[in-house]
């Protein structure tokens, strides 16, 4: 067996490892309910059972990425694949630290989910091994990709914190004007959650089935027409404006793409990401549905009772030790350490690639969020949202930038 075979195996261990820690950690709560046991031991002991689970894990993804980086020969962050798992692996290792200190299993049930969502986003993209490109072979590398994205695993948990805080303290039977406001706040943060579980499902779906499509048209580079071929792997509802089918499989009786994406979506692959967006929305809207059905009320309001024993100020203090810990690493390596970086490999500090733009606009909303809390004394439900938006802020910050806007970043990629 291959140093990747080791690696790749035991990352699927851990992916399973966290989504059964993450049934536990429930099971600690929701299991009270059953027998005489007192439910403060029950919870201790079954939190210590999904804790235990969770290291487990945590040992199994550095096994993963201990072999990969032996194998590769250089740190295994540097396409989304690998960044986006060890930043799986991060969350995981915050949530560990913040275990520790606060002992509030109940952290778990939703820090959990928030790792293996970012790990199974990861295996969406390809996991061959790629040679390290030339601006990529430094140094730096190590200190300032592992650095921020430690920074951005804090800020992860977080917002897992701030998302219990809201979910424990909104009132869902409420009609209240402001209170109704918060209630559609929480639960489209719950569809967009949703919706990644969406885009995971689709594309593991259609690649699955073997699902193609290609489509051929014009582009302009560097001034010149070149013909371009753009290859779908789930199905076009929506085609490259502009170009023509060369082949598609049928799905369900669509045989043509049902319209072509707007005619400002520049660029060869603008047209296929807003197919890959559209599907991920339709998957979310239909377990959302399915979900309400279920449950027949709002899915905040079915989770809220889970958490009726936690003291929201807990939660508060943690959402913000979080965030206290993160800001620091993200200031460093996010921006001082990739400022170096930028020199050393472009001959400047600061260039204005969209990647730089949205980790300072992340360093701004952060710092933002640390003078209200500290400065204006936002505490609470405020402080809840700040985090919750500023998570928002960083995944746009983290993917959004590489896969739809064109920049020095962009290798970071499929």
């Amino acid at each position: 067996m291959t140093l990747y075979n080791i690696s790749n195996t035991a990352l699927v261990i851990s992916l399973f490892s966290y989504i059964a820690a993450f049934i536990v950690f429930v099971i600690s709560y929701t299991g009270r309910r059953f027998g005489n046991r007192d439910p403060q031991e029950q919870i201790r002991k079954w939190g210590t059972r999904a804790f235990g689970i969770t290291v487990f894990g945590l040992a199994m993804q550095i096994i993963y990425f201990v072999s990969r980086w032996i194998a590769n020969r250089f740190i295994p962050v540097s396409n989304l694949f690998e960044f986006m798992s060890f930043l799986s692996m991060m969350v995981i290792v915050a949530f560990v630290i913040l275990y520790l200190i606060y002992r509030k299993p109940l952290l778990g049930a939703f820090a959990t989910p928030v790792g293996f969502i970012i790990l199974a986003y990861a295996m969406v993209f390809p996991w061959e091994a790629q040679p390290l490109i030339p601006s990529l072979n430094s140094v730096w590398l190590y200190i300032h990709v592992t650095t921020a994205a430690t920074a951005e695993a804090f800020f992860a948990v977080g917002f897992a914190g701030g998302l219990m805080y809201l979910l424990r303290v909104v009132k869902f039977q409420s009609a209240e004007k402001r209170d109704r406001k918060q209630q559609r706040g929480v639960e489209f943060t719950l569809f967009a959650v949703l919706c990644v579980f969406g885009f995971i499902f689709s594309t593991m779906l259609f690649r699955g089935i073997g699902y193609e499509a290609a489509f051929a048209g014009q582009e302009v580079v560097q001034g010149n027409v070149t013909e371009v071929t753009v290859e779908y792997t789930m199905p076009p509802i929506a085609a490259p404006h502009g170009y023509e089918t060369i082949s598609m499989d049928s799905f369900l009786g669509m045989n043509q793409p049902l319209f072509q994406a707007p005619d400002w979506m520049n660029g060869v692959n603008a047209g296929r990401k807003f197919n890959t967006f559209l599907w991920s929305l339709l998957f979310g809207l239909v377990l959302y549905g399915l979900l309400r059905l279920i449950l027949r009320k709002p899915i905040g309001a079915a989770i809220q009772p889970v958490l009726r024993d936690i003291d929201p100020e807990d939660l508060d203090e943690i959402t913000y030790r979080a965030i206290a810990i993160g800001f620091p690493l993200f200031t460093l390596g996010a921006l001082i350490f990739a400022m170096i970086w930028a020199h050393i490999a472009w001959n400047r500090f600061w260039g204005w690639d969209p990647k730089e733009v949205w980790a300072l606009i992340t360093w701004l909303f952060y710092s933002a969020y640390l003078h209200l809390r500290l400065g204006r004394g936002w505490l609470g439900l405020r402080s809840a949202w700040l985090a919750v938006i500023g998570f928002v802020v960083v995944m746009f910050t983290l993917i959004g930038v590489n896969l739809i806007i064109a920049g020095l970043h962009s290798y970071a990629g499929v």
